[in-house]
């Protein structure tokens, strides 16, 4: 059973905003009180947040769909639907958010560093919010606009000081349980470590964590054996341990040899080059280990390495070694820059930015795409002429039938408003742009409408009876 996941893709879904109410108070001796209609709740969003509590993404990895909640809708008496209540994932230390494609959207550091993947949409407006000098009295109401849904990958690298790293069965899990209370799997087998295993280890006034990274073979760069999978947990420690294992038992493998296939895979996984290195000889209690770490010690001293030899089952040379990574870790967390507060740049889109396109394709369709009309469309309820009279408007305003001309459309021809996938198209008539106050009764707009035979009918009949009335109050009786 699966107990370790460091890589998972991620759907989450923002709540969708509440949709704004048309609503018209009412009351004794006042019918027609003016609109009272609520705006709708704002959508939750999806927060990813680190938690030290959390070491793995074990839970993403078997419930990978997250969804937030979506806002209320407004109601009458001007009251405002609930907002959706966001949704908190926590993820562990280290966490490197990336989409799809592979592109990094959030390096996810420290205890409460939060990072939204999916932000929830912004309730619809009800007619109270919507009324104005030109119009008192709308009958209706913006639509919710939806939440964003995203595809995301999680991948963790693990925040450690030090990384032990060598071949399989190099004595790295016996060292690690050795030097700190962490109690991973041992056994004679390679590949006995399949997950990366973190200790705490205290040496003097310094404390740091050490990582058990699984074991690496030639060609771990190109995802031979397990070192693909768990190189990445490397990429942030500040300290590597070659632990070269002094009592092989293969006739091909000595331990300088061994050095250089490591290093030579750390070299074509990249970007480890200015992580300082030692070297441990381990296994120095079995009498052939000792005597080959005497002979191999000149030949590593003399490339530069700082050598170390000890034995994790016999527990001798520990207490040098931990003292000198201590020493290692702490130049290491004194030559980092001090961390600043995140400064808030903000800047601000151009006065004149219309803040959308409108480009011709080749069938011949106009397609409009900017954030403003997008949203807007998506706001608009279609079923109503007012509503689409009012979106008409907001278009005409923000310059887009200008536009339009410009680009070349004529009256009929089709235009689109949004991507491809989701858009609304169309067919463009320049005559509608009339203002407000050319409305009708409430949810109609008379651009909008055919030709009413029955309210025609209603009218004639209508101004008859006011032409009888009239002669009526003009006979004088003799």
């Amino acid at each position: 059973m699966t107990t370790f996941v460091d890589r998972v893709e991620l759907h989450v879904a923002a709540g969708s905003g509440g949709h704004g109410c048309a609503s018209v108070h009412r009351e004794k001796f006042k019918p027609l009180g003016g609109p009272d209609g609520g705006n709708g709740g704002r959508g939750g969003d999806v927060i990813l947040v680190v938690d030290q509590s959390v070491t793995t993404l074990l839970d993403y990895h078997h419930s990978p769909h997250r969804k937030a909640t979506n806002g209320k809708p407004g109601e009458g008496g001007n009251r405002s639907g609930k907002d959706g209540q966001d949704l908190i994932l926590p993820v562990p230390n280290g966490t490197v958010v990336q989409d799809r494609a592979g592109n990094v959207l959030a390096d996810l550091v420290g205890h409460g560093t939060a990072y939204v993947a999916a932000q929830g949409g912004r309730g619809g407006l009800g007619n109270a919010a919507l009324a104005s000098a030109r119009r008192k009295a709308p009958g209706f109401a913006l639509l919710g606009v939806p939440g964003d849904v995203q595809d995301i990958v999680l991948e963790l690298k693990t925040v450690a000081d030090v990384a032990l790293v060598g071949y399989p069965s190099a004595g790295k899990s016996s060292l690690i349980s050795a030097l700190s209370a962490a109690r991973p799997k041992i056994a004679d087998y390679p590949f006995t470590t399949l997950v990366p295993n973190l200790g705490v280890v205290t040496a003097g006034a310094t404390v740091y964590t050490i990582a058990d990274v699984p074991g690496l073979i030639p060609g771990a760069s190109q995802g031979k054996g397990l070192g693909l999978e768990f190189l990445r947990h490397v990429e942030r420690c500040s300290v590597l341990v070659h632990v070269l294992d002094t009592a092989t038992l293969e006739s091909d493998r000595d331990p300088v040899s061994d050095l250089d296939l490591i290093e030579a895979e750390l070299k074509q996984y990249g970007g480890l080059d200015d992580r300082p290195r030692i070297v441990l000889l381990n296994k120095i209690d079995v009498p052939d280990g000792k005597d080959l770490a005497e002979m191999v010690r000149p030949d590593l001293e003399a490339r530069g390495y700082r050598v170390f030899e000890a034995s994790a089952v016999a527990h001798t040379g520990l207490k040098e070694l931990s003292y000198a990574l201590a020493d290692l870790v702490a130049k290491a967390r004194a030559a980092k820059p001090q961390e600043e507060a995140t400064r808030i740049v903000i800047r601000p889109k151009a006065v004149d930015d219309a803040g959308f396109t409108v480009v011709r394709e080749e069938d011949g369709l106009f397609r409009v795409r900017g954030e403003k009309p997008e949203r807007w469309v998506r706001q608009t309820d279609f079923s109503n002429d007012e509503a689409v009279g009012y979106l008409a408007d907001r278009l005409n305003r923000l310059g887009v039938e200008d536009e339009l001309m410009k680009a070349g459309a004529r009256t009929g021809d089709g235009v689109a408003i949004g991507p491809e996938e989701n858009a609304v198209v169309f067919d463009w008539e320049p005559t509608v742009m009339a203002g407000a106050e050319m409305l009708g009764r409430r949810g109609e707009d008379h651009r909008f409408e055919a030709p009413r035979p029955a309210v025609t009918r209603r009218r004639e009949k209508q101004a008859e009876r006011d032409e009888a009335e009239r002669e009526y109050d003009d006979f004088e009786p003799f």
